[in-house]
């Protein structure tokens, strides 16, 4: 009896093979349930198409050798079959095990352990700090950017925005955003909010764990995780396992503690997606579930105060093949000078503190330039309700040769602008 071949997983990060002499379509797991990455040959992608969950194996084989007269297509069938399978990359067995092994292993560890020490930073402690200090304390490293030559801003520092891109592209923006604190800052907690980019639609990633990076243990304020879990309503995910893979509050927190000590305490929040809002119209806070956490969010900003600083690990927009267009995209260049002027009109609403103006601007074409800053953008201005903000610095980066990925630097403030 034939069977059907299982679907290829939907939410695998899928990118043109980077390397000249194996050209194809490369396959990773961004969640890291395996381990594996492949390159699948040119010619074999199209058969990727039949791993749908539509189509049994015979007659894909079947199919295959009529079209190419070649009676081995029915083994290379099975061989790519093999391959995936063994890699995790189906919707099968395999991969059902691999996803309940890791959730498992994630709930019950003691630590949040770093996922991309030895990749996006150093391992070894002293490199570390050898290249934290270039990033952050190299006076001359922002540059000529007019920004970045802006006066400080009156009132008090409620939060910054911080790029969560690799540091070693966007550190001038890291900088600018993280200069902003001052020594005072080491007593407060550090309300996280980063965004998650495998996380549910709608929802909210919170955990326990102490954070742990080549520095050493940042701690989590367990009574406010504890209060927003009580509070916050069924859009809680509490020990999301997105934690274990997510860059966007890890990098921030090793920013932290160069700055402040190891030891620095921590709210760490994943924002998900607002997708239902994003696409169908409203506001995120229609949805109930977003409502009730927005609300405790606020509760324990206003209630906590001077006591919390916040910190946004966010990015802009992601354009170029890349990211699923059909064009390549130059940073400030050509039709980047338009993503540019749009990126700053959605900034112009963040640094009045105007919500729903700026979810409007996210709305447009259904978020075509893919912000996938903008649920963390748009909690913190719902919850928190800075009254300003001023944007210390903007940049576009090419990730690859083809892919554009634009960042800022934001400083937070409570107070009323000079003059008013």
């Amino acid at each position: 009896m034939s069977r059907l071949l299982p679907p290829l997983r939907r939410n695998l990060d899928l990118m043109p093979s980077p390397a000249p002499d194996r050209p194809g379509l490369l396959v990773r797991d961004p969640f890291r349930f395996a381990e594996s990455i492949l390159i699948i040959p040119s010619p074999l992608v199209p058969c990727l198409a039949f791993f749908s969950g539509q189509y049994e194996r015979s007659q894909v084989a079947e199919a295959l050798v009529r079209l190419s007269g070649d009676l081995r297509m029915g083994q290379v069938i099975d061989h790519l079959l093999d391959t995936l399978s063994e890699a995790g990359f189906l919707e099968d067995e395999v991969f059902a095990g691999l996803k309940e092994e890791r959730t498992r292993a994630f709930a019950h560890a003691t630590a949040r352990t770093p996922a991309h020490a030895g990749a996006a930073y150093p391992v070894e402690v002293d490199a570390l700090r050898q290249v934290m200090a270039g990033y952050v304390e190299d006076p001359h490293a922002v540059g000529p950017a007019a920004e970045a030559r802006q006066p400080a801003a009156d009132g008090a520092l409620v939060g910054i925005a911080a790029p969560h891109v690799s540091p070693e592209g966007g550190w001038r923006s890291y900088q600018a955003a993280y200069r902003a604190l001052g020594p005072d800052a080491a007593e407060r907690t550090f309300a996280i909010l980063g965004t998650s980019h495998y996380g549910e639609p709608e929802a909210f990633g919170l955990t326990r764990k102490p954070f742990l990076t080549p520095y050493g243990q940042a701690t989590v304020d367990g009574r406010l995780v504890d209060e927003l879990v009580e509070r916050g309503g069924p859009a809680v995910r509490l020990e999301d396992y997105c934690h274990a893979i997510e860059h966007s509050i890890e990098f921030q927190v090793v920013f932290l503690q160069h700055l402040f000590g190891p030891g620095v305490r921590i709210l760490p929040v994943l924002c998900g997606p607002y997708a239902r809002s994003t696409s169908e119209g409203g506001l995120p806070e229609d949805d109930p579930g977003v409502a009730r956490f927005l609300d405790a969010l606020g509760e324990v900003a206003a209630r906590e105060g001077r006591r919390l600083m916040w910190v946004l690990g966010v990015d802009m927009a992601h354009m170029g093949r890349r990211y699923g267009d059909a064009f390549a995209a130059r940073g400030d260049v050509g039709m980047m000078l338009e993503v540019g002027a749009r990126d700053r009109e959605r900034l112009d609403c963040i640094a009045a503190g105007d919500a729903p103006g700026f979810w409007r601007l996210v709305q447009e074409k259904a978020d075509e330039l893919k912000w996938c800053g903008s649920s963390p953008l748009y909690t913190f201005l719902k919850a928190v309700a800075p009254r300003r903000a001023q944007v210390a610095r903007y940049e576009q980066w090419n990730i690859d040769e083809g892919s554009v990925v634009s960042f800022a630097a934001l400083a937070f403030r409570d107070g009323q602008p000079p003059g008013v």
